[in-house]
Parts: structure tokens; C-alpha cells; sequence
């Protein structure tokens, strides 16, 4: 897909967008957090599995909110035992999202590797909270997987520095699956959301899945922005994105531009993507290339999110249905896809049936998060703009003529 000639700011829309009702900025993050966490739930029961074999199970596509893939046998049944995936239920996707939306609540302010460190960290070893999929009361620690308990491994007990400790983790895209909220504290403003999810992300992950963290969280910013489209959020991640992301990005967009019809899309989608996902045609048997760092690859998770936004149109229900029938990380996948068009859209967007199902299920008040995160995003931009006069104060008084 070529980009659309840059703006000042990547993300902004040149005037004369769109002349619809535009969300504000409370309604744009409810719509981000409530759409990640409806998008994370219905993929979350069909994750790891191939589309045919989704169709198979299900007598075809997945259209809503489903059970548990083995059923009744969730409990015992490998490879998903003891996790409860289905019925409504969100998976570390949302955990970890809500555990960074915390971390803000307490620093109200920009974050870096070093809050992760402080804060995020902590909250995940020392606070039990419910966790849908463990049908309990557990620390958040004892949920997330080894690429996420490396933050506890690292920065609580090795003590190494935030700003290096992703380094030698698996590159996934465990960092880049909870970064929607960098995106709504930086709303609009794409290249600061970029630059603090990949400080924020430098505590948990590098190369490739550190560089998606940043872009899937200007993807997010640039999706804020009055008169955004599908197209405007791609433009600004090809101008944002690196190596093998940014590679990886055009290739998936090229081919969905092609599509409306998600059934149509998901094998062109998925032979874009193979050529820079390390992880292989096996999902649950990664190949070697996916413990390595490299400029040449990217995750899967992020260009076909972004893939299914131009598919569906940035629709909420076509978006993210095609993110979940693709299958593989697909629940990571439509968590991103349904932030985005949230912040697109609004929370009008999001099928309430489905956000309803979720919440009860999961037993989770969807709107309080987004709540702190749009008091915190409104504190943090007053600031901005004090320190922004401060800078062009100091600046005319360098440059004025005697």
C-alpha cells in the first residue's frame, strides 16, 4: 500500500475529512479500551488455531461470543488446561492492558521503562485480582506466560536496568498487546505515542517486538485524530515503522486493499505476512527465529490487524471477526484491530450485546479504566502544553533580533 503523502504530524488528516459525528476524547478512549478487551474475548477461544480448523469446529465462521474449544473438557483438556478461554472470557491481552492503564493512574504522567520497574511490575506480583480465565482470585503474575513473567524475572529479581531488561526475551508480541493505552495518552499525536511505547516497551521486550510495541501504539494515536481513517492510521505506521515492521506492514496492506470480504482475505493475508513471521506455520511449535532479534522480520499480529482494518473498513464487527476467524494469536490480533477502530469510531462502534456478554463474564467494569485513562490523558496534556509555551517561550527569546 503507498502511503499517503506525510502531514507535519504523521496521523494527522489534512481539512476536509470526514464531516460525521466525530467522538471526543472520553468517547474515543472508552471505544479503544472497551473494543481491545470485546476483540481479545472473542478470540480468545479459537487462538491458536487455523481458519479451517475454526470453520470445522464451529460449523463455520466464529460470529459472536463462543465456548471453550474442548467444551465442558476446558479444565483437563491440552493444550489450553486449566484456562477457562471462551464464554465471554479476556486473556492477558486485557490483563495486562488494565495493569498499564493502573500504572498511569498512579504516575499521571508520561511513562518509561522505569515505571514499568516501579509500578507495573509490582502490581503484577503483589495485588490478587480476578482472573476470568482462571475462574479465581490470583495474582496477575501467576496468569501471564513466560514471555511476560520475564518483566518479574528481570527487573524484580535480576535487578537490571528497565531500560535494557527486554533484551534476550522472546521476541513476541507480548510488549506490543497491551500499548493501546500510549497510544490515548498520546492521542493524536502519533510520533510521541511511538516514542513512549518503545521507552515503555524497552523493559520487556526488543528488536521487532519492541519496534511493533511503538507502532501499534501510534496506530492507536493516530486513529484519535478528527477525520482519521484506515488509511491515515496505515500511512502513519509506514511512516513511523522500521526494518522488517514496516515491510511486513505494506506487504499485509497491499494485499487487503484488495479485499472487503474478510472469508476472501485470510489466506492472501497470511502468505503477506509469512515471509516476516518468525514464529512459522506452526503456532504452537515456534521455529527457532522466533528467540532471535533481527531487522529483516515482525511479528504476525500487527500488520494483519492492520490488514483486517482496510478489509472491514474499519467496522467494528467486520474488523474484528476477521481479526479472530484468522486464528493463530488471534486473540492479540483482534485486540489491536479493536482498539484501533474504537479510537476511530467510538464505543457506538462496538456491538453492545458483545461488550455486555464480556463484562459479565469476565466479571470486569469495561468503562472504569477508561475512565482513569481519560482524567489521566487530560492531566498529562494540560502539562504538555505548559512545558510545549515554556519550550516556544525559551526558543523566541534564543532566536529574537536585537
Amino acid at each position: 500500500m503507498t502511503p499517503t503523502p506525510s502531514t507535519p504530524e504523521p496521523g494527522i488528516p489534512a481539512p476536509g475529512g470526514p464531516t460525521a459525528h466525530t467522538p471526543d476524547l472520553a468517547d474515543r478512549i472508552t471505544g479503544s479500551l472497551v473494543g481491545a478487551a470485546v476483540g481479545d474475548a472473542l478470540g480468545g477461544p479459537v487462538e491458536g488455531y487455523a481458519p479451517e480448523q475454526i470453520a470445522e469446529r464451529h460449523g463455520g465462521r466464529v460470529r459472536g461470543v463462543v465456548g471453550p474449544w474442548n467444551g465442558d473438557r476446558w479444565r483437563t483438556a491440552r493444550p489450553i488446561a486449566p484456562y477457562h478461554k471462551g464464554d465471554g472470557h479476556v486473556t492477558d491481552d486485557t490483563l495486562m492492558t488494565h495493569a498499564l492503564v493502573r500504572v498511569y493512574d498512579t504516575v499521571r504522567d508520561h511513562l518509561d521503562a522505569y515505571a514499568v520497574a516501579d509500578h507495573l511490575v509490582p502490581d503484577l506480583m503483589t495485588t490478587p485480582r480476578w482472573i476470568p480465565e482462571l475462574e479465581a482470585e490470583a495474582i496477575p503474575l501467576h496468569r501471564i506466560f513466560l514471555a511476560e513473567k520475564w518483566l518479574a524475572a528481570r527487573l524484580h529479581y535480576g535487578h537490571v536496568d528497565p531500560r535494557e531488561a527486554g533484551t534476550g526475551n522472546i521476541v513476541n508480541c507480548g510488549a506490543a498487546m497491551y500499548m493501546a493505552p500510549v497510544g490515548l495518552v498520546n492521542a493524536a499525536h502519533p510520533t510521541a505515542a511511538y516514542a513512549e511505547a518503545l521507552d515503555v516497551a524497552g523493559a520487556h521486550q526488543s528488536s521487532y517486538g519492541r519496534e511493533a510495541a511503538g507502532v501499534f501504539a501510534a496506530a492507536v494515536a493516530a486513529a484519535c485524530a478528527p477525520g482519521a481513517s484506515p488509511e491515515s492510521v496505515i500511512a502513519t505506521c509506514l511512516d513511523l515503522a522500521k526494518d522488517g515492521t514496516r515491510a511486513a506492514i505494506e506487504a499485509v496492506t497491499e494485499v487487503a486493499a484488495g479485499h472487503r470480504d474478510f472469508e476472501t482475505a485470510l489466506a492472501p493475508l497470511r502468505a503477506a505476512v509469512a515471509p516476516f513471521d518468525t514464529v512459522g506455520p506452526d503456532y504452537r511449535a515456534p521455529s527457532l527465529g522466533a528467540r532471535r532479534p533481527s531487522r529483516l522480520h515482525s511479528i504476525e499480529e500487527l500488520p494483519i490487524a492492520l490488514g483486517m482494518l482496510l478489509v472491514g473498513e474499519a467496522d467494528y464487527r467486520r474488523t474484528v471477526l476477521g481479526s479472530v476467524n484468522y486464528g493463530r494469536d488471534c486473540d492479540s490480533i483482534a485486540t489491536m484491530s479493536g482498539a484501533i477502530v474504537g479510537a476511530l469510531r467510538g464505543e457506538s462502534a462496538i456491538p453492545r450485546d458483545w461488550s455486555k456478554t464480556v463484562a459479565e463474564a469476565s466479571r470486569l467494569d469495561l468503562h472504569a479504566p477508561a475512565r482513569v485513562l481519560t482524567d489521566v490523558t487530560q492531566e498529562i496534556f494540560t502539562r504538555d502544553v505548559r512545558h510545549r509555551r515554556a519550550h516556544e517561550a525559551a526558543f523566541a527569546a534564543l532566536t529574537a533580533t536585537r
